[in-house]
């Protein structure tokens, strides 16, 4: 009687033990979850791009602001270099473009260059680098402007071809609305392009752009 009670004692113990309703730590989700949480908190590499490409924007308007061309020049493309477009139509063939070897060159001289034509009158715009980048490129406080990614903000009646020239390039655009006194037309924008190059995002295009006649 003692044996068949000590029996019926263990079979007790067993069955406590492998009972399916008691809960058990589920060690295999616990893992998964740490998985998932170390994915979620790395950086977006999209993410990232989107980051540098609005923080060069801001140093190279504060640099275009504080006239400081020795800093803007650091971000000119190594191999590409840097074209200027005084409206949005970005032509290759006309448009003033600058190694970066040049650009540093003939920035602290008084040498005129031709940006392109008027519009309107159609005379050709003449002007030394650092007039052209104070009185053309930053001709409103663009440090103020709205800003966009890769989107057009100002649309005026010329034929915007930014995205045909630059291809494989982003653009970030600074936009000053028009005033009410001028029904909104005397709107202004700041185009910058940038391309990637070992890494980093370098400065390829400046493309100024405003309603035109």
């Amino acid at each position: 009687m003692k044996k068949l009670f000590t029996s019926l004692l263990i079979l007790s113990i067993v069955a406590c033990e492998k009972d399916p309703k008691k809960p058990i730590e589920d060690r295999k989700d616990s893992t998964q979850q740490t998985a998932i949480d170390s994915t979620a908190v790395t950086q977006n590499p999209t993410n990232n791009k989107d980051i540098l490409l609005t923080q060069n924007n801001q140093e190279i308007l504060q640099a275009l602001k504080n006239k400081d061309y020795k800093k803007l020049a650091e971000y000119i493309h190594p191999e590409k270099g840097i074209r200027f477009s005084m409206y949005a139509f970005v032509n290759p063939k006309e448009d003033k473009h600058f190694s970066k070897t040049d650009f540093e060159k003939y920035e602290p001289t008084k040498t005129l260059f031709t940006w392109g034509a008027m519009d309107g009158s159609g005379e050709l715009y003449k002007a030394t680098i650092d007039d052209y980048l104070t009185k053309w490129v930053y001709s409103k406080d663009f440090v103020t402007g709205q800003t966009s990614l890769n989107e057009f903000l100002g649309k005026g009646n010329s034929l915007n071809n930014l995205k045909k020239i630059y291809p494989n390039a982003d653009f970030v655009e600074n936009f000053i609305k028009g005033s009410e006194a001028n029904a909104e037309m005397d709107w202004k924008t700041l185009r910058l392009v940038f391309e990637e190059y070992q890494g980093k995002y370098y400065l390829v295009g400046v493309v100024n752009d405003q309603w035109t006649i």
